[in-house]
């Protein structure tokens, strides 16, 4: 029946999340989940914001996240007015190319990188070109200081997981006065550095942040854009015309608390780079070239096996990984860090598939 479609639809490619298993017990390492729990706090935000009978779900939760907003500026040393609030980073970057993205100049992203950026650029009619990696799947800012609608690139980069120091994120947005320069730090609390320090000196830096990864709340989607005060007021006015209502009471109450636990939220991430690195060196052992990640992924290949073929047998041992069909990096596996129990039955698993 898609004859009722819009004409949009039928020209959409949709994006395709990893897959959620529906067995058991399964090594799930293929969505970048965190592998430990979020901080206590956060369940005694949720219970204390459900009360005794819950009375506080009948009313619509603040559509401004005011609180969540004060905390997180704060934690950030920011103003909240240079905060914003959305369900998820993905929603976001949907109200950010519908806001800031779209001009007669295409945007530029990487031809390697999160691949919700063309999905939304098709969707939203954003005009774009991709721009090649190097042969090291590393991002080289000189290839996007010239003339541009918007610059938009994570930092990690996913899937490759590579990071760009600050000095030349830096050079990027002030190469790029003109455009705004989204910077995408979903991963960036593992290993990279932050560009929210840029934002007082560059009206033209818009960076985004998620608590799905290093805050261990993927469940309650929610995630933030950092920017000069006419950057956020712009996602508002979209926002405003499409959802005023985008966090609900739960989720704020659980991603403020989670801001609130710096030590829970720091010691979380050094165990999941701490154990990144053995990840790494399991999987070099057993002849796998691996791309130096400051995320809480590595993506990895090995020169005498077939990607797709490794994805699918570890499949049968209902341990997940994610396999991407795409040019340039169709035989690289993108592998979640997961605890160190996990990791190893994944290199136990990988042992037995090399060896067949």
């Amino acid at each position: 029946m898609s004859r009722y479609w819009s004409d949009i639809v039928h020209r959409l490619t949709p994006y395709v999340p990893g897959e959620q298993p529906a067995v058991a017990h399964p090594v799930k390492l293929n969505t970048n989940e965190n592998p430990y729990p979020p901080s206590p706090r956060v369940l005694d935000a949720i219970r204390a914001e459900l009360g005794d009978h819950a009375e506080s779900l009948r009313r619509y939760p603040d559509p401004t996240a005011r609180v969540l907003r004060e905390t997180v500026a704060a934690f950030h040393g920011l103003r909240s007015e240079q905060v914003f609030a959305g369900n998820g980073s993905d929603e976001v970057l949907a109200l950010t190319f519908q806001a800031l993205l779209k001009h007669d100049k295409p945007a530029l992203f990487p031809d390697i990188t999160y691949s919700f950026y063309p999905t939304y650029a098709r969707l939203f009619d954003v005009e774009y070109r991709t721009v090649p990696v190097d042969d090291a799947l590393a991002i080289r800012v000189d290839d996007y200081l010239t003339p541009n609608g918007a610059v938009l690139l994570p930092n990690p980069n996913a899937p490759t997981g590579r990071p760009l120091p600050l000095s030349e994120i830096e050079r990027l947005v002030s190469g790029n006065p003109d455009s705004v320069v989204l910077i995408d730090e979903a991963y960036v609390d593992f290993g990279a550095e932050s560009a929210i320090s840029l934002i007082d000196r560059y009206p033209n830096l818009l960076v985004v942040h998620t608590v799905s990864k290093s805050r261990s709340l993927a469940g309650m989607r929610v995630g933030f854009a950092f920017g000069h005060p006419a950057l956020i007021d712009a996602l508002n006015r979209v926002k405003d015309s499409f959802n005023s209502y985008p966090l609900d009471r739960l989720a704020q109450a659980a991603a403020t608390a989670s801001y609130q636990d710096d030590v829970w939220f720091r010691e979380t991430c050094a165990r999941v780079v701490a154990s990144r690195e053995r990840l790494t060196a399991g999987l070099e052992a057993v002849g796998f070239d691996v791309v130096p990640s400051a995320a809480n992924f590595v993506f990895a290949r090995h020169e005498a096996h077939d990607a797709a073929t490794v994805a699918a047998r570890l499949r049968e041992k209902e341990i997940f990984v994610r396999h991407f069909k795409a040019p340039r990096i169709d035989q690289y596996l993108r592998i979640s860090v997961g605890t160190d129990a996990e990791c190893d039955t994944l290199l136990d698993a990988l042992r037995a598939v090399l060896n067949a």
